[in-house]
């Protein structure tokens, strides 16, 4: 028997084309758009079969942390790591820090399946045969990656050529080709034997560092010494700022890929999207009679060939055709599915205006190490919250310069620290926090505490908050 592939995620993209469900510090990998899982949590679920797979090694920023750690914990899925890179340096540093680690914790002869966390697939029996295809491919020293069978000519795809078959059912790669005008993805597909560059590699972990070693040295040296310096905090493990900075901005494709003599491809059949525009979520979705994809509370009608999707109030859509309308919280977008690709200049437009820039940046639901809140009220010296607290979580003994704040307990049963003296509050009880005064709140029960607070003051940022005690480390 084989031994187990070592998956490794990466969950640290912070794209915006599919707003505004995504955001800056909402991205597209930890949002739900159809079915019960995100898109993190279904790469999760690909790779839970502990007879193919040991736990995953997930790489993500600062800001992301704690949304892989409770969207894993959801699942009951157990992280063999969290690498948290301190600065964005593409995908060649990312691999080279995880393959780093991979053979501290697994050995240099183990085999590394990166896998992006943004895009879906439907992993089929065909997926799985692909992937031991090129994990044979790899205990053959090859560097591989899985081409998708294209099916239209995608321009917004990377291509990859395949050579001669190799034994393993994979092909050498002859050459990797740049996102194409129509005409030539047109004439690659015609001539058959171009694939789509998915972004899925599949190599050894000691393998990967050697060729990285030859082709990046500097890429190599300022991963493995950012691993080496790397720093415990809870369950992440921090890079090496210092190190990780020095290396280039590149990509493992450029880096390696298109230099190495080993590269391999196995041609993929499965569905696969990187979901990078509505259009895509449209194209991959269970469609109704009339061809629309809806979720959420909507109700459509004399509408065909749309995406109705909704993340709060109930969308009535009449009368429309090849349309997306999207609502999240705070925002809703409508526009031809045809110029989806076109959101992202619509986003840099509101980035730039100060009314309009939070709405690409955060939701008013932000989740944190113990829960989270959602904004559900603001004035100019009030707001209303709704806060919850997991279950034997809590927050930090912390104070407030600007503000006073009421709390009213609606689920749950809270502990209540408000200077020296500590109190239970049960359903439809509520407590007064002074301005200054020091407090802390927690979970002491079994089930989620939910609370509203109203907050009074003259600042009520959220930079407001002196912690003096934290067990997330914050303080």
């Amino acid at each position: 028997m084989a031994a187990k592939i070592v998956p490794v995620i990466m969950a640290g993209g912070k794209g915006t084309r599919l707003w505004p469900l995504s955001r800056a510090c909402a991205p597209k990998q930890f949002i739900q758009f159809i079915g019960d899982k995100t898109l993190f949590q279904s790469t999760l679920t690909r790779v839970s079969d502990p007879e193919l797979y040991e736990a995953p090694i997930v790489l993500t920023n600062e800001e992301f942390r704690f949304l892989v750690a409770e969207q894993a914990r959801e699942l009951g899925l157990k992280l063999a790591a969290v690498l948290l890179e301190p600065v964005a340096r593409n995908t060649a540093a990312a691999v080279a820090a995880a393959a780093t680690l991979v053979t501290e914790l697994f050995g240099k002869d183990a085999t590394m399946h990166v896998l992006g966390s943004d895009y879906e697939i439907d992993a089929n029996a065909i997926y799985y045969d692909c992937v031991r295809t090129a994990r044979d491919t790899a205990l053959e020293g090859k560097l591989v990656t899985f081409g998708i069978a294209p099916t239209e000519p995608a321009t917004g795809y990377g291509y990859i050529e395949s050579g001669k078959a190799l034994s393993t059912g994979a092909h050498a790669v002859k050459r990797f080709v740049e996102k194409p005008a129509l005409e030539k993805a047109e004439a690659m597909i015609a001539s058959g034997g171009f694939y789509w560059n998915s972004g899925m590699f599949m190599f050894s972990a000691g393998q990967l560092l050697s060729e990285m070693h030859e082709y990046a040295p500097e890429v190599e040296k300022a991963a493995s010494k950012a691993v080496s310096k790397a720093t415990r905090d809870l369950d992440f493990t921090r890079l090496d700022t210092e190190a990780f900075v020095k290396s280039p901005d590149i990509s493992i494709d450029y880096a390696l890929m298109e230099k190495t003599a080993n590269a391999a491809v196995v041609p993929s059949p499965f569905t696969w999207s990187d979901l990078g525009s509505w259009d895509s979520v449209w194209k991959v979705g269970k469609r109704d009679e009339n061809g629309n994809v809806a979720a959420g509370d909507t109700t459509l009608v004399n509408t065909k060939n749309s995406l109705v999707m909704t993340h709060g109030v109930h969308l009535a859509v009449q009368g429309m055709e090849d349309v997306a309308v999207i609502a999240s919280e705070d925002a809703v977008y409508v526009g031809h599915l045809k110029d989806s690709q076109e959101v992202g200049k619509l986003v840099k437009l509101l980035a730039s205006q100060k009314m309009t820039a939070k709405l690409t940046e955060t939701h008013p639901t932000s989740y944190r190490p113990w829960g989270g809140y959602t904004s559900v009220l603001n004035g100019e010296r009030f707001q209303v919250k709704r806060i919850f607290v997991l279950p034997g979580k809590k927050l930090s003994l912390q104070k407030h310069h600007h503000r006073s704040e009421h709390w009213i307990v609606v689920k749950g049963t809270a502990e209540v620290t408000v200077g020296e003296h500590v109190q239970m509050l049960r359903e439809n009880e509520s407590i007064y926090i002074p301005l200054g005064e020091v407090h802390r709140l927690s979970n002491p029960g079994k089930i989620l505490l939910e609370l509203i607070e109203v907050q009074t003051g003259s600042y009520l940022g959220e930079d407001d908050i002196i912690r003096l005690v934290d067990e997330f480390g914050r303080s």
